[in-house]
């Protein structure tokens, strides 16, 4: 049986994984107002790729003989200046996530609930490449600056990546 404790610390993670997957969306529509295609597919692939975790959460939660809570989301943000701004946002989003699920691993351990640490471990490593990649587009984008041909190549390329790759 689930621990309570732990049960209402994974209903929260639902929660924000619920919010990222909105998020993303929100963000790959304004890429797609703007022309950014490429951006715009790649933030839809990581919308569903964070819509995925929600539900593998779930899954485990009910497992469990716990109670997954299905929550209800307040609209995003959906205006940005660049995006810089948005992957500058998208990479404090996931410097959360990862705080919350560092917070679950520990509570697990504190509970002695070994089983659920065990498959918080896989959430460990997946936001070590979240983070990872986000810093690297970050990084690219300083790179490309104000240049329009950089930044038409940085959108086809990104449109071509897998965000869980």
């Amino acid at each position: 049986m689930l621990d309570e404790q732990v049960q209402n610390a994974l209903n929260a993670q639902i929660e924000m994984e619920a919010r990222s997957s909105h998020f993303y969306l929100a963000m790959a529509s304004w890429a797609e107002n703007q022309g950014l295609n490429g951006t715009a597919e790649f933030l839809y692939r990581h919308s569903d790729e964070e819509r995925m975790h929600m539900l593998k959460l779930i899954r485990f939660v009910n497992e469990r003989g716990g109670q997954a809570a299905i929550p209800a989301l307040d609209t995003p943000q959906s205006d940005f200046d660049d995006l810089h701004s948005i992957f500058s946002t998208l990479l404090a989003h996931e410097n959360k996530v990862t705080a919350s699920i560092n917070e679950i691993v520990g509570l697990c351990l504190s509970r002695r609930d070994y089983t659920t640490h065990n498959f918080m471990q896989w959430y460990v490593a997946e936001q070590i490449e979240e983070e990872a990649l986000a810093r690297n587009i970050l990084d690219k984008l300083g790179l490309i600056g104000k240049d329009s041909g950089g930044l038409y190549h940085f959108d086809r390329d990104l449109g071509q990546l897998d965000p869980e790759a």
